[in-house]
């Protein structure tokens, strides 16, 4: 199931999206009642998706990241590969979703970089998961962008300054939720900017897998519905510039499509 939250005719709403990805134009979605963290009807008549506003696809309190949880990014940042997640916040203002602008801070940084991810979705309060319950408190997968000020993040001990600006962590378009069997094992990650390809990965390729993460986040904070885990990009991370258009696609959820815009 897609889980999609949209604006439709004044009402933003949570929908189910219906038919074939490789078909977007004939794609529908149907307004439910109630939210997906509880028990929910559908109840809404089919309206295309290109008729109606996506947004971020929860409102979570706080999104939480891995750093370097790919082998091939790390030695491309000049790191070794870690023994222990490394973990770090993105604040829930830096949440946008698809086709909304990501807004370079010009003046501020000149050196913005993409990094396409996989990110997780939780479906209830949880904390201290073992690896083994992991699975019980997602509800999904969705693309998500950790945008970086990377001479911030060069420039400063803490990432959360140069990952953190307003825009910095567009997510969509949607939450997939079929992928939980497996906790999206091995799934194709690619980013495009202005259609050509940047990033190439796949999510076997992570040093520590999506069990691993959750139960690692959770010994420390407890997370709530709607919270996000971003759980690292592959190689290939490079700068944007005003007038880009980056995509985020994930095999078996979705692209995820942003402009790049000046800051007002």
């Amino acid at each position: 199931m897609r889980i999609a939250r949209y604006s439709s005719q004044g009402r933003v709403t949570f929908g189910v999206v219906e038919g074939d990805l490789a078909d977007a134009a004939a794609l529908t979605v149907r307004a439910v009642d109630g939210h997906p963290f509880a028990p929910f009807e559908i109840v809404g008549e089919p309206e295309s998706l290109g008729s109606v506003r996506l947004l971020s696809p929860v409102l979570p309190s706080k999104v939480v990241a891995i750093g370097r949880n790919y082998a091939e990014h790390a030695k491309e940042m000049g790191a070794e590969p870690d023994d222990v997640p490394i973990v770090f916040l993105k604040p829930s203002t830096s949440v946008i979703g698809p086709g909304d602008a990501i807004r370079y801070p010009t003046g501020i940084s000149s050196d913005v970089h993409y990094e396409g991810e996989l990110a997780v979705v939780i479906a209830r309060l949880c904390r201290e998961v073992p690896v083994e319950r992991a699975r019980d408190v997602v509800l999904g997968f969705t693309c998500a962008n950790d945008v970086t000020a990377r001479d911030l993040q060069r420039a400063e001990t803490q990432w959360g300054r140069a990952k953190g600006f307003d825009t910095f962590c567009p997510i969509g378009p949607w939450v997939e939720t079929d992928l939980t069997e497996t906790l999206a094992g091995d799934l194709a990650v690619t980013t495009t900017v202005n259609g050509e390809l940047r990033q190439a990965g796949r999510t076997s390729q992570m040093i520590h897998g999506v069990a691993e993460l959750i139960a690692h986040v959770t010994q420390a904070m407890t997370l709530l519905p709607g919270d996000v885990i971003l759980t690292g990009t592959p190689a290939g991370v490079g700068p944007l510039h005003v007038g880009d258009e980056v995509a985020v696609t994930i095999e078996g959820v979705g692209t995820l499509t942003n402009p790049v815009a000046a800051r007002a």
